[in-house]
């Protein structure tokens, strides 16, 4: 017996129809997600991605059953929720937090500079400027540098950064202990 919901429409159609909207409305998620920006942040529940992913998982899952079984449709929207939901979770926990947490940016800001060792590509003269390199985790970042107390420094010599001033470093060499 085939079982009608809205509109005279059958319960795999309406699963369909279900199937297709939420997977064109992931598809659009995927190129204009960024319109929708905080979300995922203000509440893990009210992610877009996991919500329109549960409901593919609802509706495909669910016109499967109604078209290879003979099982009335309440028990299959029960199998179909519960399956739904445990896919949902795992996508959440295997694929959605690991990437998240994964991002990394290559941006630096300045005052991240004070602090880091790096070494003069272009001697600095006395009360001159030259050139230091600082390597870190995202690459190399070189910089305008200016001797902190006016002497000159060598090229190739390791040096501290004291202060960034002006898009330029403040440094001094670094003696290791």
């Amino acid at each position: 017996m085939i079982m009608e919901v809205f509109f005279n429409l059958s319960v795999e159609t309406l699963y369909l129809y279900a199937l297709i909207i939420s997977g064109v409305l992931i598809i659009l998620l995927f190129f204009f997600g960024d319109v929708l920006g905080g979300i995922e942040e203000a509440s893990p529940f009210l992610n877009p991605i996991l919500i329109l992913a549960f409901i593919v998982f609802l509706s495909a899952s669910g016109y499967l059953f109604e078209v290879l079984t003979s099982l009335n449709s309440i028990p299959i929207a029960l199998i179909s929720v519960i399956i739904a939901f445990i896919f949902s979770v795992l996508l959440n926990v295997f694929i959605l937090v690991p990437m998240s947490s994964a991002e990394e940016s290559l941006v630096y800001s300045e005052d991240s500079l004070r602090g880091r060792v790096g070494v003069i590509i272009i001697p600095i003269p006395e009360k001159g400027y030259g050139e230091v390199l600082i390597e870190s985790y995202s690459g190399r970042i070189s910089k305008t540098a200016e001797s902190l107390n006016g002497q000159a420094i060598a090229n190739g010599e390791k040096v501290l950064v004291i202060e960034v001033k002006e898009s330029r470093v403040i440094v001094t060499t670094h003696e290791q202990i």
